[in-house]
């Protein structure tokens, strides 16, 4: 069961059902896809959260960030990321300060990357579940596969988020990276299988379709995986972690000194 999350001064927020009177607008800043099947699954996630929305894409996609700021005085800004990298820490601020420079008065809460969270783990059980793979089934490995990036932290957060999950009685979970970083998914559902593993399945760790999810689908299946689940999308633990992240913005923000 879900639970709305708890709002400073206390009461919950609506998880459905309109806009909340009076809140900051969030501008939720996704990475963007010449694939129109990310785009709409950032339009079903955002359509999901009782606030005023507004979305912007670093590349691909319009509006910018700029443009989806133009008008506002205040606003939370949200990445729409899953792990922290280069586009949290140098790209999104850069262009906050550019916008806060064209727009003095601009006040902006810039909040945290969507992961790590708890309830992303929840959300990838979901997704497996959804293909029929129970949680922490003994018999059966998990790839865990996230884009991959240049920045070394960020892999290792996905390394340690493998780690905290194999705990849940899974036969084992591994890392694997869709680029910049090994082992790709395939090698990684291949060593699987070689080390006796009696069933591999692949949980993307991505946000929405496009090729990365289609790579790794496809690769991990001629490379033995049983089962590939979706990726992540609108799944209601997302909505909650985007709330949360909204309110923490405005308590604590992140600086945007990168």
């Amino acid at each position: 069961m879900r639970h709305s999350p708890v709002i400073p001064g206390g009461g919950r927020v609506p998880l459905a059902g309109g806009t909340a009177p009076g809140r900051v607008p969030l501008v939720a800043v996704a990475h963007g896809s010449r694939d129109p099947r990310a785009a709409a699954t950032v339009a079903a996630l955002l359509d999901q959260v009782p606030l005023d929305v507004r979305v912007a894409y670093l590349d691909h996609c319009a509006p910018t960030l700029g443009q989806a700021l133009r008008g506002l005085e205040e606003a939370v800004v949200l990445p729409l990321l899953l792990t922290e990298a280069y586009h949290s820490r140098v790209d999104l601020p850069a262009a906050l300060n550019e916008a806060r420079a064209r727009e003095p008065r601009l006040r902006v809460h810039y909040g945290h990357t969507l992961g790590p969270h708890p309830l992303l783990l929840s959300a990838l059980e979901r997704r497996l579940a959804e293909a029929g793979v129970p949680a922490g089934d003994p018999d059966t490995a998990v790839v865990l596969v996230s884009a991959g990036s240049s920045d070394a932290r960020a892999n290792a957060v996905i390394a340690e988020l493998a780690r905290g999950w194999r705990r849940s009685g899974w036969w084992t979970v591994s890392p694997a990276y869709a680029s910049a970083a090994d082992p790709a998914p395939a090698a990684a559902v291949a060593a699987l299988r070689r080390a006796g593993a009696p069933r591999v399945v692949v949980a993307p760790y991505l946000l929405a379709p496009g090729y990365f999810a289609d790579k790794v689908r496809r690769d991990t299946l001629e490379a033995g995986a049983e089962i590939v689940a979706d990726v992540l999308g609108p799944a209601p633990e997302l909505v909650d972690v985007v709330l949360e992240r909204y309110w923490a913005a405005q308590r604590q923000p992140v600086s945007l000194a990168g």
